[in-house]
């Protein structure tokens, strides 16, 4: 019987896996409608631009998944078993981007192994540092059956987005030989190729993984400009009425709502 090459093979004896939303790198249309909604959702309510949180919920929502909202682990969004670390980085012009460097995290050598002096022995450092960051997909791989990154490349102003998904790997060290640049962060470059593909800073210990941009990235735009609505448009549909606010006084001695100070010239309240 021919089968589909689309179609996952059958393995005797494995583990019972979930369902995943859909094929990695393969995003649906739903997703990008759900995700541009949220967007003109946002702008329309006077949003300028979107923080990886933002996306965070965005992505969720756009899945049926759940923005953990965690500064921990890099399992970011969850849904039905399958994880994403999520990350949104900005452009000029996401159409036609082709490399893209990600913030992934701060791995620290002296806190997780007691590497005090990185400089020492370079590679040395940078071995840990990957280390850290295959140990962070190992703790996340034991909670859920795939792990993604769910890259989100915008600019705001234009309305224009790009947006590819890959699977969180997990790097051999010995594969890359790390220097320190001008600026004293290092960088780890493929032995092979020559290719960048890690920076590491040691003031903070931020990490930064250099990727391409694969030329299946789901591009989208929204096409006509998004008007704000006005605040008062917004406190109406709330049904807002003044007297949601409550005044604290500093001695607690009394609670007042903000109809009860209309005529009161001065209040000795803290600022609301």
């Amino acid at each position: 019987m021919d089968r589909s090459t689309k179609q996952k093979p059958r393995l005797r004896g494995a583990s019972k896996r979930r369902k995943e939303p859909y094929p990695l790198g393969e995003i649906p249309d739903g997703v990008v409608i759900g995700i541009c909604k949220q967007i003109v959702h946002r702008l329309a309510i006077g949003y300028k631009d979107i923080t990886g949180d933002d996306f965070g919920d965005i992505f969720a929502e756009a899945i049926e998944g759940e923005h953990r909202n965690s500064p921990l682990g890099i399992a970011d969004v969850v849904s039905n078993g399958c994880a994403w670390s999520v990350k949104t980085v900005k452009a000029d012009n996401p159409f036609t981007k082709k490399n893209i460097r990600i913030i992934s995290g701060r791995n620290s050598p002296d806190y997780s192994l007691g590497i005090s002096n990185p400089r020492k022995d370079v590679n040395a450092t940078g071995r840990a540092v990957l280390s850290i960051w295959n140990e962070r997909i190992n703790e996340a791989m034991g909670s859920h059956d795939q792990l993604r990154v769910a890259v989100f490349i915008r600019n705001m102003k234009k309305r224009e987005f790009a947006l590819f998904e890959q699977e969180a790997r997990r790097y051999v060290a010995n594969d890359y030989e790390w220097e320190i640049n001008k600026k004293g962060n290092f960088e780890g470059y493929e032995k092979t190729t020559r290719e960048r593909m890690f920076t590491w800073q040691p003031h903070g210990a931020q990490f930064t993984i250099h990727r391409r941009v694969p030329a299946a990235a789901r591009k989208f735009s929204i096409v006509p400009e998004v008007p704000v609505i006005e605040a008062k448009h917004i406190l109406r549909l709330a049904r807002y009425s003044d007297d949601w606010i409550q005044t604290i006084y500093d001695d607690q001695s009394n609670e007042k709502t903000a109809e009860d100070l209309v005529d009161i010239p001065m209040v000795r309240s803290k600022s609301l």
